[in-house]
């Protein structure tokens, strides 16, 4: 079993920066790729990015490319989402997720394990 607990998030101005944290549970974290969601209210939850098990290897919806980065330090059981230039359509319940394999999947429904979020609100 593998515990994801999310923290970092807060109330930022438009054009600021937050990095949340996801720290992990367990022993295999290492071997497991990892992923960022987030859900808006009124919408379903949708992929923000994910990363492999080295973190050699990321990915990113088109809507975050150039101003999030995924990130982990597998020593300390964490990947990261450092998100800079937020704008007020970012604003969401952000998620981490992992899946018990190397490389991420394609499918929000293939991950194995959640947390419980944390908001983040971008003001205008």
């Amino acid at each position: 079993q593998v515990q994801l607990v999310e923290s970092g998030g807060g109330l930022v101005q438009a054009g600021g920066s937050l990095r949340l944290s996801c720290a992990a549970s367990g022993r295999t974290f290492s071997s497991y790729a990892m992923g960022w969601f987030r859900q808006a209210p009124g919408k379903e939850r949708e992929f923000v990015a994910a990363i492999s098990w080295s973190g050699g290897s990321t990915y990113y919806a088109d809507s975050v490319k150039g101003r999030f980065t995924i990130s982990r330090d597998n020593a300390k059981n964490t990947v990261y989402l450092q998100m800079n230039s937020l704008k007020p359509e970012d604003t969401a319940v952000y998620y981490c997720a992992a899946h018990t394999e190397l490389e991420p999947p394609n499918i929000l429904d293939e991950y194995d394990y959640w947390g419980q979020g944390t908001q983040v609100t971008v003001s205008s």
